[in-house]
């Protein structure tokens, strides 16, 4: 920003002293080389953002939207209206994906010249590592992502909706938690202060939560309780408020590597929506279809904005999506497994975020040292990373595995997300005898 405003102020002063008499200023030789310094030009001026990787996101679609459309349309013989309302949320979402591939270089820019921008760390000491990358733009993947769930609600709600009250308070701790990621953004809170914020964001949710607060007992286990239902009362709205915190930043601390922030919620939202799916096809009853039909409204255009952010956010990485990203996603993927009332499938979905967690506990609570950035060591000759004795799943990775370009590093830690989430419809398959 100085200099800028050396730049600047170097077009403005010949101005001012053209008109005296004073030769000498008008042809001060320090003032001509500043004015055409090439390194100032070429300063004041940022390079404009890589293109999007689109066929990164037609690689990740393939995978996902096949078996999706055919789960929805061919598989499953689901009602014409909900086929009619998943249709139409999938156009507007895709829509939504066209929007943010447009929007993000805009909002790149403006936060450029905000001095909004970052240095990737595992790239210093190379050419790459000193390009001023944009931050937060985040904030415009929950910007477009709550413009398409409060529109779609013309398509789907009533007046007279027993779901829109809590459809509404849903986006309520989503609008709150970008909010306040975006904050953080800005203003670099501390990590205590990080632990706290989701929950005022899920109060919205926890006001307005109107279902039951009960649990199925596992056969095997209800001759032992003595009952199949367990009402947990405000206990479960305990519960509920903690999920929220820890989805949130379990995404916010699994992080540090161009494309895992996103790439993980893309993996996550997949997940879920072929769960919603499967729990509508298999089921009759009406609410219990319509609490994962409600899931799926709210996941779509999470997908789809993230595959947009993820196509400028993969390596090597055009855009940082910042804490206002990672505390959204999270907060969506809480409120649909709060409300879809499969937070037990959804703690499974997150089995990497639950490890890293727990392996980042000791150094969260102060017990060993906590440096700012728990990333592993790079090394600009051979391009590759080295695990640090820091306690994150990327560093274990590391350790375990061997030395790995960050790509690599990425590629597989994404594919341990997969296997989670496949490991959640195995066990779904071999206790479904037992509820």
């Amino acid at each position: 920003m100085a200099i800028r405003r050396r730049v600047l102020s170097a077009s403005v002063e010949p101005q001012q002293v053209e008109p005296q008499p004073m030769a000498t200023v008008a042809e001060d030789p320090p003032m001509a080389t500043v004015a055409e310094d090439p390194p100032m030009s070429t300063v004041a001026e940022d390079p404009p953002l890589a293109p999007p990787k689109l066929g990164l996101v037609l690689f990740a679609s393939a995978h996902f939207f096949f078996p999706f459309v055919y789960l929805v349309f061919i598989h499953y013989r689901i009602e014409e209206e909900l086929r009619r309302s998943i249709a139409i949320c999938a156009a507007m979402s895709f829509a939504g994906f066209v929007v943010c591939l447009r929007m993000i270089p805009v909002a790149a820019r403006y936060v450029l010249k905000r001095n909004m921008f970052g240095y990737d760390i595992n790239k210093k000491g190379t050419p790459q590592g000193n390009i001023k990358v944009p931050e937060s733009l985040g904030i415009v993947i929950g910007i477009v992502y709550l413009v398409i769930a409060i529109l779609f609600q013309h398509f789907n709600f009533t007046a007279d909706s027993n779901w829109l009250v809590e459809y509404n308070a849903a986006l309520a701790c989503i609008c709150f938690m970008t909010l306040l990621g975006f904050v953080d953004d800005v203003l670099d809170v501390p990590w205590r202060i990080k632990l706290v914020l989701p929950s005022f964001a899920a109060l919205p949710l926890l006001m307005a939560y109107a279902g039951h607060t009960s649990i199925v007992i596992p056969k095997p286990l209800a001759q032992f309780v003595g009952v199949a239902f367990l009402d947990l009362g405000w206990i479960y709205k305990l519960y509920m408020g903690m999920l929220a915190v820890f989805c949130t930043n379990s995404i916010n601390i699994h992080a540090g590597l161009n494309g895992l922030e996103a790439g993980q919620t893309v993996v996550i939202a997949a997940a879920i929506l072929i769960h919603n799916v499967m729990e509508i096809g298999t089921s009759s009853d009406p609410e219990y279809k319509q609490a994962h039909a409600f899931s799926i409204y709210l996941m779509l255009p999470l997908l789809t904005t993230s595959l947009a952010l993820l196509s400028y956010n993969w390596y090597p990485s055009s855009v940082f999506v910042g804490d206002t990203y990672t505390y959204f996603a999270g907060m969506a993927m809480a409120v649909v497994g709060i409300l879809g009332h499969f937070s037990e499938a959804l703690i499974v979905f997150f089995l990497p975020q639950l490890l890293n967690f727990l392996l980042s506990c000791p150094q969260l609570l102060k017990f060993f040292p906590c440096p700012r950035h728990r990333l592993p060591s790079f090394d600009p000759k051979t391009g590759l990373l080295t695990g640090t004795d820091d306690g994150t799943l990327v560093n274990l990775f590391l350790r375990k595995f061997g030395k790995c370009s960050e790509k690599s590093l990425c590629i597989r830690l994404l594919i341990f997300q997969a296997l989670a989430c496949l490991l959640c419809f195995w066990f779904k398959h071999i206790l479904a005898g037992w509820r």
